[in-house]
């Protein structure tokens, strides 16, 4: 019997995060549970009771007071969708100012895999820091696959396609 698929799916606030529904449904359909965290920027972007009914889980922006039972199952793999740019070299310093960056930093740790799908603007991307810090992230194992308004959802499911 495999393992269930559980994605721990981080979104950032960006335009694709817009439609994040239209994935979280492609993901379901290929047997995936989501359970989603959001920036705090990006939370105030999406629908979060939709998308915790949607997925069946509540959408993560605070952290768990101590006691508190954590609100989604152990996840088997991490991906931030779309990953901005203010995230990626927080992630790459080890910055832990929310819980979107608190999973993503423990699971570079937690051996599972992680994926981080960009949507940078061009201007940024020619940033000294923004390079530097992508490499960091891949050196520290974690998959980075562009991410761009015309691509659909499409790449990122099939980034996904982990064995069972």
């Amino acid at each position: 019997m495999s393992q269930p698929r559980v994605l721990a799916l981080i979104v950032c606030a960006a335009p694709p995060v817009l439609r994040i529904g239209e994935l979280i449904e492609l993901l379901q359909e290929d047997g995936w549970t989501v359970c989603l965290t959001a920036t705090p920027t990006a939370a105030t972007w999406i629908d979060r009771d939709a998308l915790a009914e949607q997925t069946g889980y509540p959408v993560r922006v605070e952290w768990r007071k101590p006691g508190e039972t954590e609100p989604h199952p152990p996840a088997t793999t991490v991906a931030v969708v779309p990953a901005t740019f203010n995230l990626i070299n927080k992630w790459a310093q080890g910055i832990n100012d929310n819980p979107a960056l608190g999973i993503l930093n423990e699971t570079l740790g937690a051996r599972i895999p992680i994926y981080a799908f960009p949507n940078v603007k061009a201007q940024l991307v020619s940033h000294p820091s923004y390079d530097r810090h992508l490499r960091l992230l891949r050196e520290a194992g974690v998959a980075v696959v562009p991410l761009d308004d015309e691509s659909g959802w499409g790449t990122v499911a099939s980034a996904l396609d982990v064995p069972r």
